[in-house]
């Protein structure tokens, strides 16, 4: 996916050559270095650009890049938590005493799971899908 930073505003637009390649001076090119670096780190478009806005006002980003850090770190440390329930969770089921093949049954394994419903269609509502028993 090729997104037009131009467009978005975090870049100024460049000068074209005449079969229309873009032609990036030397500080466009670090402002597009320092935006692949943020994106790297996990930093969102929107993030990066209110960054970089601070940065071309004049006034040190830093307090808000720490509070962007701080939030992805956040992030990172309740998807890990979140990832480490879930191996837990399928490690049991590889545990678990084996149990038998119903006729109606596709998987006990994935069946006997302590995992909540989900609704089947958006508003909660089964759209006519019934489990048979």
């Amino acid at each position: 996916m090729r997104i037009d930073y131009e467009r978005i505003g975090i870049v100024p637009d460049p000068g074209r050559t005449e079969s229309g390649y873009r032609l990036y001076n030397e500080r466009t090119v670090e402002r597009l270095e320092f935006i692949l670096k943020a994106k790297a780190l996990g930093l969102k478009l929107d993030g990066i650009r209110q960054i970089l806005l601070l940065h071309d006002r004049g006034q040190a980003p830093c307090a808000r890049t720490q509070a962007f850090i701080s939030s992805k770190i956040a992030d990172i440390e309740d998807r890990i938590a979140a990832l480490t329930n879930l191996k837990e969770r399928l490690q049991k089921m590889l545990k678990a005493k084996r149990r038998k093949m119903l006729p109606d049954s596709i998987c006990p394994m994935i069946e006997a799971s302590e995992e909540e419903r989900l609704p089947l269609h958006p508003a909660g509502k089964s759209r006519g899908v019934s489990k048979r028993r």
